[in-house]
């Protein structure tokens, strides 16, 4: 019993730690390209595009999250979107990363409506995107 005891303590103490992302997985049957939107500890920004092929994930956000509401609006490319009343600007190109919510159009950047991920103030986050 003792031997057993041990050998458990020595497992807790060499066991990885968790990890704390926020990743999105597509569990849809459709190639899905995500925007992130969140507020950077200054300022509200967002960020895309990342391609996440269907039964894939992508991390979007890397560490330990500081925040307990998050934003996403992904497409299929097609006719259909994961969206929300919540807006934020988008980039028109491969990458982006803008800086503020508003005056979207008068930047050069399209404005899209994002939908609230509410983590519970987890350290870490996997939000599943499906049809």
């Amino acid at each position: 019993m003792r031997r057993f005891a041990v050998a458990l303590i020595l497992l807790a103490c060499t066991a990885a730690p968790a990890q704390a992302d926020f990743a999105v997985c597509n569990k849809s049957a459709h190639i899905a390209r995500l925007a992130f939107g969140h507020f950077n500890g200054t300022d509200w920004m967002s960020q895309g595009w990342w391609t996440v092929q269907p039964g894939k994930c992508e991390t979007l956000l890397s560490g330990a999250l500081k925040a307990r509401y998050y934003y996403l609006y992904a497409t299929d490319g097609g006719a259909g979107t994961w969206d929300g009343s919540k807006s934020f600007c988008v980039g028109t190109g491969a990458k982006f990363a803008i800086v503020g919510r508003a005056h979207c159009a008068a930047r050069g950047f399209d404005r899209k409506g994002f939908f609230e991920v509410d983590t519970g103030q987890k350290a870490g986050w996997v939000h599943n995107l499906s049809d």
